[in-house]
């Protein structure tokens, strides 16, 4: 850069309204300023988004087909596993088909809040140099997430019209509701989790062991019929039901799985009541959580460069 190339550049700078960047924010105020901040920097989360794609299968000779390979062979496991050795697929219909929803969209909430967990700290180098609003290094992990996602429902879709029939009643219109309600809500323990990482090391390790529980204790692997008849609608049932995760899985379960099974042994699937209600609050709760969580890192956000 010249001598007048810096001194037209400083003319410039002169001109421009004074901004307080990085300034610490009330609780309950700030929200508004702080969307607006994510939305100016839209352009650079969608490189963030790009580039974490690109990073993942850098120097891959099969590229994006790994994203696929991998949720087929856990199918191929739990499938042989689960469904052939423990005898769960004689109980329930297009077993193949209920298993691999119940993956797909685990590996969506799985993905979207480990990498958010760890988002601050592989992005310190950004965060300690340059201003920006930290929200969009987790965000641009639910975008990669999203995109993973979105190739393991175009196989599901696939398998489901070789495999069985698609379901074109009104109970598919769950499947989107389903999505978003997941997304938002692990979206919204994601940010949180993410900035108490900075302070807390050892957060990024206790998400891997609560994601261990968190799967057992979701209707992926067998269906919700099991817990119904073990627990017979009491209040651990309910309980089990006020899982985001359990109430994700069965929307999108009953939207794409086909039931009604000829098959020698399968038995009628039960669905708690109001399921669609259930999915209405879930996500409207997690609407409200994203907020919260938004709030809570905003006033954490403050030391993070000198905690990196």
């Amino acid at each position: 850069m010249t001598l007048a190339d810096a001194e037209r550049r400083a003319e410039k700078i002169s001109t421009m309204d004074y901004v307080t960047v990085g300034e610490k924010q009330k609780f309950f105020r700030g929200s508004a300023s702080s969307i607006a901040d994510i939305w100016r920097h839209r352009e650079l989360m969608g490189l963030l988004v790009r580039r974490e794609i690109k990073a993942r299968y850098k120097d891959s000779s099969l590229g994006i087909v790994w994203s696929l390979l991998r949720p087929l062979v856990q199918l191929a496991i739990y499938y042989f596993a689960v469904g052939q050795i423990l005898g769960a697929a004689r109980s329930v219909p297009d077993f193949a088909i209920f298993i691999f929803i119940g993956i797909t969209m685990w590996g969506l909430f799985n993905e979207i809040l480990n990498n958010s967990t760890t988002s601050i700290l592989n992005n310190s180098g950004l965060v300690k140099k340059v201003y920006l609003p930290r929200e969009i290094f987790p965000f641009s992990t639910v975008g990669g997430a999203l995109f993973n996602f979105a190739m393991q429902l175009i196989v599901l879709l696939a398998a489901i019209l070789v495999l069985s029939t698609f379901p074109l009643g009104p109970d598919l219109l769950l499947a989107p509701l389903a999505i978003l309600s997941l997304v938002v809500f692990a979206t919204a323990i994601g940010l949180v989790l993410s900035a108490i990482n900075v302070y807390f090391r050892d957060v990024q390790h206790l998400v891997e062991i609560a994601t261990i529980i968190l799967f057992w204790a979701s209707p992926i692997v067998y269906s919700f019929t099991f817990v119904h008849k073990a627990l017979n609608g009491n209040w651990l049932e309910q309980a089990y039901l006020m899982n985001p995760v359990t109430t994700a899985v069965l929307g999108m379960q009953k939207a794409l799985w086909a039931e009604g099974s000829t098959a020698t042994g399968a038995q009628e699937q039960y669905w708690p009541p109001y399921l669609e209600l259930r999915l209405v609050v879930t996500l409207l709760l997690s609407v409200v959580l994203l907020w919260l969580a938004q709030r809570i890192f905003a006033r954490l956000q403050g030391n993070f460069a000198q905690e990196l």
